[in-house]
């Protein structure tokens, strides 16, 4: 969790100093953009942007939003190739403005990538977000107590463990890595490939680290009192086979974990191929947040 203070007579650091002046949304609410949410010696700003809703009579809820990318690339400013980018004249709302409308603020977090730092980097500056929307919650009008998560491809996998170790309420997983040693025999690629996405997360062949390939698998922390879960994934996905949310989904349930799981026949990775697909995933979405957290 970021720290909650430098040494009195330093200034502040970047995470706590004021937030920046916000720009209004189309339809009510405001976006704050690059806010710092942690601060890492030797590390570039990590920053998100926060989309609120309208103010109202009680703190909006929250939900962390985690970008896809192979854990390799990507950025907090995109949802994938099926979604509009920010708002332009004429243009439809982006997905994150969809969910403001709804009432929920979305924090769309950058995290390291592989080329930084590996495994359990990420994860740990998730939850790093997670800690500093509680920390400056009266500040931005939130609600700590009611904060999500969602997340494509690699950001799915990032939300799954957000949810799974207690960090947040709900979670929404488009396309999740779930059991990252079992995607090689899923995908028939080489187990053994020193430059696989999983490769340079883990920072060794998965051949060779079968025990931390297990550790950064939500399948691994399936357990009773998790929160529940709507996963959704494309059935002709290339690159996460969708057999992977099916035995997330199915090792949920065992759990008696609450756990909603679709399957798009059409749908590749990103939406790919199915346009309808891609607004009905967000559709679902933004229904689950709102029924979750109560918006």
């Amino acid at each position: 969790m970021p720290s909650a203070g430098p040494p009195t007579g330093l200034p502040l650091p970047p995470h706590l100093a004021p937030l920046p002046p916000g720009r209004p949304l189309p339809g009510g609410g405001q976006v704050l953009a690059g806010v710092p949410y942690a601060t890492l010696p030797g590390v570039r700003p990590l920053e998100l942007d926060l989309y609120l809703p309208p103010a109202g009579p009680v703190p909006a809820p929250v939900v962390v939003f985690l970008h896809g990318g192979g854990w390799r690339l990507g950025s907090r400013r995109s949802v994938g190739p099926a979604y509009p980018g920010p708002t332009a004249e004429g243009t439809a709302p982006t997905p994150f403005e969809v969910v403001a409308a709804a009432g929920i603020a979305v924090a769309s977090v950058d995290y390291r990538l592989t080329g930084e730092a590996t495994w359990p980097a990420q994860l740990d500056d998730a939850k790093d977000a997670v800690g500093w929307l509680r920390l400056r919650a009266d500040d931005l009008g939130v609600d700590p107590a009611r904060i999500a998560a969602w997340g494509e491809s690699a950001g799915g996998h990032l939300a799954a463990l957000l949810g799974l170790s207690g960090t947040v309420t709900a979670v929404a997983a488009w396309y999740p890595p779930s059991d990252l040693a079992a995607l090689p025999g899923d995908t028939g690629a080489d187990p053994g490939a020193p430059d696989s996405r999983e490769a340079q997360l883990l920072g060794a062949p998965l051949a060779a680290v079968p025990e931390l390939a297990a550790a950064a698998s939500p399948v691994a922390y399936v357990a009773p009192g998790a929160p529940p879960f709507l996963l959704l994934h494309g059935r002709a996905d290339r690159a996460v086979p969708w057999e992977q949310s099916e035995r997330f989904a199915a090792a949920l349930r065992a759990a008696h974990v609450a756990v909603d799981f679709v399957c798009y026949d059409d749908a590749d990775h990103m939406w790919l191929g199915s346009p309808a697909a891609a607004t009905d995933a967000l559709a679902r979405t933004s229904a689950f947040l709102r029924r979750q957290l109560g918006a």
